[in-house]
């Protein structure tokens, strides 16, 4: 099975666990780009370079209302990562944190240590 591209932009958005955290709070409520940022040690465009890596996958939008930019979690986007994903079937339910450490595990083996 081959990933689309819409997918891959999702896995690699999901990837960063700044972007992850940002989706928790947006699971919530609506949120002021600002809001999004108040809890992170990063400037405001940092985080907006993130929202726009979120918003390029789908996974949330962002509308302005008078000088504010509001950021909606956009749940829908990640149905097809998640049918991707049970097609496994090791990973029902989906559990995105497990899964990141299972391909670190994978991906990455460690190094033998020098005896």
């Amino acid at each position: 099975m081959v990933m689309t591209g819409k997918l891959d932009q999702v896995f690699a958005a999901l990837a960063d666990p700044t972007r992850r955290a940002i989706l928790a709070m947006l699971l919530e409520d609506d949120m002021a780009v600002t809001d999004v940022a108040e809890p992170f040690e990063m400037s405001l465009a940092a985080i907006s370079k993130h929202l726009n890596v979120l918003m390029i996958a789908g996974l949330i939008s962002q509308e302005k209302h008078g000088r504010v930019k509001w950021c909606k979690l956009e749940p829908d986007a990640m149905r097809d990562a998640s049918i991707w994903m049970q097609g496994f079937g090791q990973f029902e339910p989906v559990h995105l944190d497990a899964f990141e450490r299972f391909l670190e595990t994978e991906l990455c083996p460690v190094p033998p240590k020098d005896t």
